[in-house]
């Protein structure tokens, strides 16, 4: 069976947006495949606000969690693998899901993010970043 952890993502994503709160996802920033703002990083951790009103073109599939963002006014494309994803809550309340670690062990490393070429390697990831455009 596939992965149950980005169905999980997008339906407390979704859960935690119906209610009018804010969804912030914790990273483990320390996974060589994501692009992330390092200068935010604590303790190999991130915590990023990825509601509609901070970030721009979010994008969740089976493999990464996909945005842009601005951090300190530059603006940045965000490239999550999904097994990089700790838990997703809501940042008024805390409710939400920590999620298996257990079910990351089994997993082979997605390939790149889609429009990719360059595979899974973060060295020739990190010249060459995923596009993302706002469509309106």
């Amino acid at each position: 069976m596939t992965s149950s952890r980005p169905y999980l993502i997008r339906a407390i994503h979704d859960w935690i947006g119906d209610n009018d709160l804010t969804p912030y996802i914790l990273v483990n920033a320390e996974s060589p495949d994501a692009v992330l703002p390092l200068q935010f990083v604590e303790n190999g951790k991130i915590v990023l606000n990825i509601s509609a009103t901070a970030i721009s073109g979010l994008h969740i599939d089976n493999d990464w969690l996909l945005f842009s963002a601005r951090f300190n006014g530059q603006a940045m494309d965000i490239s999550i693998p999904i097994t990089a994803i700790l838990a997703i809550y809501a940042k008024e309340n805390g409710q939400g899901m920590v999620l298996d670690r257990d079910e990351e062990g089994d997993e082979t490393p997605p390939p790149g993010p889609p429009g990719s070429t360059s595979g899974s390697k973060a060295g020739t990831r990190a010249a060459k970043k995923p596009h993302l455009q706002l469509v309106k």
